[in-house]
């Protein structure tokens, strides 16, 4: 499960390789609601050059875990997630 994080997440790369807990609080237009209980936690790698605040692109197997995929695009929540083999540092 990995995601690549905006500009602002990204901070030169600060989270690279760091862990968040992600998840789905509704669609990013109108429209029935695409989330699925629960949350995902994802590994960033990458980087999305983006002015976006705030926004992460999540694998299609992420994103399934949390959202339907044919939703596109999807508000989210995020918070750091300490991986017990890999504590955040």
């Amino acid at each position: 499960m990995i995601a690549a994080a905006s500009n602002v997440l990204w901070n030169n790369g600060a989270v690279c390789n760091k862990y968040y807990r992600i998840t789905c609080t509704g669609l990013a237009y109108q429209g029935a609601n695409p989330c699925k209980s629960g949350s995902v936690v994802v590994k960033i790698v990458d980087h999305r050059p983006t002015t976006a605040a705030g926004t992460m692109d999540l694998s299609e197997q992420a994103f399934a875990k949390i959202a339907n995929t044919a939703a596109g695009k999807i508000n989210i929540q995020y918070t750091p997630y300490v991986h017990s083999r890999c504590p955040i540092t």
